[in-house]
This record gives C-alpha cells, structure tokens and sequence, in this order.
C-alpha cells in the first residue's frame, strides 16, 4: 500500500537509457499480415474493421480529406494497441503521457489548419468572426476565436491523458484494497476483486472508445478545414 501511485507513469529505462521509443514501437508488430492469396478469420475480422472504421470516419470527407484515411486508420490502430497493452500487469503505457499525446496531436492539427488556409483561406478567417457579429464585440470575438483555435491541439491531448492516467489510478488502488484485504476478511476481498474485474473491462472498452474519440476529433479538426 506504500507503494507510489504514480510509479507505472514513470517512463522505463534500460540500462540507463529511455526504453519508451521501444515500447512504442512494439504495438505495430502484433498487427497480424499474411502473404497468402486466402486470409484467415483473424486477418479478415481485422480487415472487416478497419474498412468499417475508416468508412464511418472518411464519410464526411471530401476527397481531399480522404487523403488522411491512412494516417487515421494507422492513427486509431496505434492508440488501440498501445492503450490495450498498457492495461497489462507491470507495463508502461505511452498515452499516459501529455507530452507523447502532444506530439501526435500538434502535428495532426497543424497540418489540417494550414490545409485550411491553403485551399480555403476565406472559408478558415471566416471562423474568427461569426456573421452578424455587432461591430463593438469584433476584437474580442475574433480574440476568443484564436484562443479557441490555439487551444484544441492541448485540450484533445489532455482528454486523452486524463482519461487513461484516472483508469490506470482507479484499477491501482481498488487492486491495492484487494491485495490488503485477502488477508483480513475473505467476503469483502471477493466483492472487491469483482468490482476489479468489473473496471477492468470498463477500461478495456475505454482504450478502444478513446482512440476512437481521439481520431475522430482530429478527422473533425480535418472536416473543418477542407
């Protein structure tokens, strides 16, 4: 119970030298491929949700925006993975950090809004100033705007490290109580290890859910920019 609830966010190290690049590239390697001309009922259940997955994504898009499916598509897989292998006991989990989430989101957004200004620079200002704005409330609309703009990149990386680093915690310390209560009284230590089994699905199905939101804002940010 001493045990430093924060310890499983703290990046690894291998010999003295950061083992997160490592673990970030592990996840594309379980990916399943085959060479052969029939595929399994693992590769085609994995290919049936992908095009599922990039179809309810891309439809919105036109076919500039459809240039992004593969980047999405890999975008949603990567965070899936990565998220599902963190929930593994004695593993470290990258989404937990706003600096790794950072570094996805910037560039994402950074591209879509400089597409925006590209091809459609008047559609992209016209966002900074609502029509039939009174003149008086001009500057500070068009304030607010940007400051709303500036700041979607960090609000989205931040969703995405507080919903997985509070999983993380909860799962922490509800197996902390169990393990503290096997040896105090047996009833309230099999309700507690339910309620743990219980959050340990919940968390699975929340890995999926956020690479999924996680994508589909950045597809969003994509939407209003093309």
């Amino acid at each position: 119970m001493n045990e430093n609830l924060f310890a499983s966010f703290i990046a690894p190290t291998v010999l003295g030298l950061p083992a997160a690049v490592l673990i970030i590239l592990f996840p594309p390697l379980l990916i399943p491929t085959s060479k052969y001309l029939i595929n399994n009922r693992l590769i085609t259940t994995q290919q049936w949700l992908i095009k599922l997955t990039s179809k309810q994504m891309m439809a919105m898009h036109n076919t500039k925006g459809r240039t992004w499916s593969l980047m999405l598509v890999s975008l949603i897989i990567f965070i899936a993975t990565t998220n599902l292998l963190g929930l593994l006991p004695h593993s470290f989990t990258p989404t937990t950090q706003l600096s790794m989430n950072l570094a996805m989101t910037i560039p994402l957004w950074a591209g879509a809004v400089i597409m925006g200004f590209r091809s459609k620079i008047k559609n992209a200002l016209a966002h900074f100033l609502p029509q039939g704005t009174p003149t008086p409330l001009i500057p500070m609309l068009v304030i607010i705007e940007t400051i709303s703009l500036l700041i979607q990149p960090m609000a989205l990386a931040v969703r995405l490290t507080a919903n997985i680093t509070a999983g993380h915690l909860l799962m922490h310390l509800i197996g902390s109580a169990t393990l503290a209560m096997s040896t105090i009284n047996l009833p309230s230590t099999l309700i507690i290890f339910t309620i743990l089994i219980l959050l340990t699905i919940l968390e699975i199905a929340v890995a999926l859910i956020q690479a999924y939101v996680f994508t589909l804002l950045v597809s969003l940010y994509l939407h209003d920019n093309t």
